[in-house]
Order: C-alpha cells, then structure tokens, then sequence
C-alpha cells in the first residue's frame, strides 16, 4: 500500500493543503488538537472532491443510458448466436465500438478519486511515522497525532500493535472496536449501494455483460473493502466511509427522479408522474419534460411500463406533445354532468328486456288464433282463391297434372277440409314435400 501510495505523491501537497484548510476553520470551532477538528477536514475534503466529480457522475449516467438504448440490439445479438458465445462476444464488441459505448464507465468516479485516496493515506501514514509531508509542518504533525475520534488516534490501525497504540497516547481496544466498526459500515453501505442499483435500476429483460458486471462488483468490492480496511488508518476509514454514504445517497437521488428505462423504478416514477400530471393537468418542472418528451419520442419502441403511462394519460383525457407538456385530448371528450361523474358523449347502447315464460305463451296463442282465422276466410274465397293457389303451384314444367287435379277439384267442390284447420295450399305443399317425387326445387344461388 505505502508502495502504491508514492506513486500518487504528486497531488499530496494539494491534498495535504486543502485538509489545513479546513482544519483552521474547524480548529477555530472544536479546538486544534480535536478529533472533531480532524475528522470535519476529512470529511469536507471528500465533499469537496465530490463535488469536483459531479460532471463525472454525469458523463457516467449518460453512459448507461446509452447502454440501455443498445439493449434492443444486444437481444438480437444473443438470439441469434445463442449457441456460439464467442461469436457473441464479438459481435457485442463491435456494437460497442460503432456506438461508442464503453460498459466500464460505471468505474469512472471509483478511477478518478483513487488518487485523493492513496494521497489522503499518504498523509496520514506519515503523521503515523512522525514524518512531515505536504504543507503538513512539525506543528500540524503533532496536532493531528493528539487527534482522537471515539477514542481512536487518527493514524492508527486496526493492525497496529500494542506499542504502536500506546505511542499515539490509546488503548489497543479502543482502536480494534472504533475500526471494526468502521469496516463493517463501509463493507454495507457499498454493498448496499451496488444492491440498489441492481434491484431497482436495471433493466431486466435484457441480460448483457454489463449487468454480469455489476452483479460481481456487488459481491467483490464489500469483500475488498473488508479485506484492505484492517489495514487503513483511522482517517482514511473516516474518507471511505463519508464517499461511500455520499454515494448511496446520490444513487438514491437519481433512482427516484431519473431512473433507468425498463427498470422497476421507472415503473414507480412513472405511476407518481402519472398521478401528478393528472391531478394537475401538466407537466411540472423541466426534469418532468424531458421525461415525458423522451418517452414520445421513442414511439413504437416504448416498454411496458412507458405505454402504461401513456394510456393512462388518455383515459384521463390527456395527450403527452412532443415537447414534452400535456395537453388536453381532442379525440377522447369528457363532459361534466351535474353531480360531478364524467360523462362519455356517445349514449351507452340499451340492451332489450327478456320476456317472462308466460308471456311468450300468451303471445303465441293470440299469432295461432289469428291464423286459425285467417284460414276460415281463406275457406270462402270459393273457386277464385282454389285457382289462384293451383296457378302458382304450377311452376315446374314436368311435374305430373295428375298430382295438382284431384287436389285442385276437391277444393273447389267443397271437400272435406284438411285436418287441422289446414288450408288446401298448405295441405298441397306438406303432401308435395312428403311424397313428390321428379326434380326437386334448385337451390337459390345465395346458398351455392
């Protein structure tokens, strides 16, 4: 470590200076020689680089997003050489260098503070060995070894034996309690910031190198962290502690108001927008803009979660614009009606009632009736009615005239009438369908 350490001395007096800094104003509240003193410069140091890094984090944000958007073609990649990972791995390659993606920018912010890192452990292991370095004069150099935080000198370890512990005025307990417990926050809150990330803003439905990436850091930097941490001092636990809350809660930041597409939390964010927008009839906020105007722009290529958004939109009668507002729909109008409910205007078809048992009996006794008296009067129209019947029954033209005579004269003379209050037309057309014999009656064309 103290190998890797001076590579990175050039940036110690910059480091070294800027925690000098801080301390006059923190020694001025909290007293010189105070682990509180010490402890605030540290931990405004890693603010302060943060901040540095936040155009970094930015660039890092625009990198996954550029990943996401390759996610359709990575899935094509996959299908199609399923069965040659090679081949795979090639063609995903190449997608990356036409596009100009790198699927190691989630490393970028850990890269650029490595230096801070090991120029901050720098400090300190001199303070450690009684060396000055930096802007750090004999003066400081006694000031930060009376530096106490919980009980714990600023330059010990958890390593560090008996004598060491009592050289810097503290007790061996003291020292292994305050760094274990310190190594145990720092292993957590990274796994649990590599977690999040994994479980909430990841699009799942696309397995990619980069999510496998992802998933063994979340396993391997906790570990490593444990590992190295028992031999970190004090001051650097307090760095790496106070980087890794910041990060966490900067992550958390951005999962909830610019989650990544097709993730879980973008179905959160969506279904809270989706409340607002329709509670407020617009979009809020240029964050809430640009949102909205990307999912339009997506078209077609929408997921699941973006396309329940935008139907949610119109049942509320609203249209998203390219532009990223809300406006009221033309195509679906809603009215208001005097107790307050909405009202479509196309009325609501009407369905018809269904008729009881009884009524439908009573309604095909009274159609029997009226034909029973309809065939009394068909009885006296006498010959003319008799004739008018045979005519039309004379269609076909080699039907026999031995079957339409005798029922034709029978008619006509006043026979017995057919059973049934029948009628001598009906009674001829059920006797012609039961035994007529010859050409049958062709088939309309409609039924060909």
């Amino acid at each position: 470590m103290d190998t890797i350490a001076s590579i990175f001395s050039f940036i110690t007096t910059p480091v070294s200076w800027v925690i000098v800094q801080f301390h006059s104003v923190y020694g001025a509240l909290f007293g010189d020689d105070t682990g509180w003193a010490w402890g605030l410069s540290i931990v405004s140091l890693v603010i302060l680089i943060r901040i540095c890094l936040i155009p970094l984090f930015v660039k890092q944000i625009k990198a996954t997003r550029a990943m996401q958007t390759l996610q359709p073609e990575m899935k094509k990649i996959q299908e199609r050489y399923k069965n040659d990972k090679q081949r795979q791995s090639e063609e995903m390659m190449k997608l990356y260098k036409e596009t100009g993606t790198n699927p190691l920018s989630s490393c970028l912010p850990i890269l650029a503070q490595s230096p801070f890192f090991f120029a901050l452990y720098h400090v300190l292991n001199s303070i450690a060995n009684n060396d000055t370095v930096g802007v750090i004069n004999t003066r400081l150099l006694e000031s930060a070894q009376q530096a106490h935080i919980f009980g714990a000198p600023l330059a010990a370890k958890f390593t560090d034996s008996s004598a060491d512990v009592t050289a810097l005025e503290a007790s061996l307990t003291s020292v292994r309690i305050v760094t274990a417990v310190m190594i145990v926050l720092m292993s957590a809150s990274q796994f649990y910031t590599q977690r999040q990330l994994m479980t909430k803003n990841v699009d799942t439905t696309v397995k990619t190198p980069y999510m496998q990436q992802q998933k063994m850091l979340m396993y391997v930097f906790p570990i490593m962290f444990a590992v190295f941490g028992i031999n970190f001092p004090v001051g650097v636990l307090v760095y790496w502690l106070t980087t890794n809350v910041w990060t966490m809660g900067q992550q958390m930041y951005v999962i909830h108001n610019n989650p990544t597409p097709g993730s879980k939390a973008q179905a959160s964010y969506l279904e809270r927008l989706d409340k607002r927008v329709t509670h407020h009839g617009k979009t809020r906020g240029r964050g809430e803009k640009a949102i909205v105007k990307a999912i339009v722009a997506k078209g077609r290529d929408r997921n699941e979660y973006e396309r329940k958004f935008i139907n949610g939109l119109t049942k509320a009668g609203l249209a998203a614009q390219a532009d990223g507002t809300v406006v009221k729909s033309e195509v679906t109008t809603v009215a208001e009606i005097e107790d307050g409910a909405p009202a479509t205007s196309t009325p609501k078809r009407q369905q018809p009632k269904r008729q009881s048992k009884s009524r439908r009996q009573s309604g095909s006794t009274h159609s029997g009736t009226s034909g029973t008296s309809g065939t009394s009067g068909a009885k006296t129209t006498g010959d003319s009615g008799a004739k008018t019947s045979l005519s039309k029954s004379d269609g076909p033209q080699d039907a026999k005239p031995e079957d339409t005579k005798p029922t034709g004269d029978k008619s006509a003379s006043g026979g017995k009438p057919a059973s049934g209050g029948k009628s001598a037309s009906g009674s001829t057309r059920s006797k012609a369908q039961s035994g007529r014999k010859g050409p049958q009656r062709p088939k309309s064309p409609s039924k060909k």
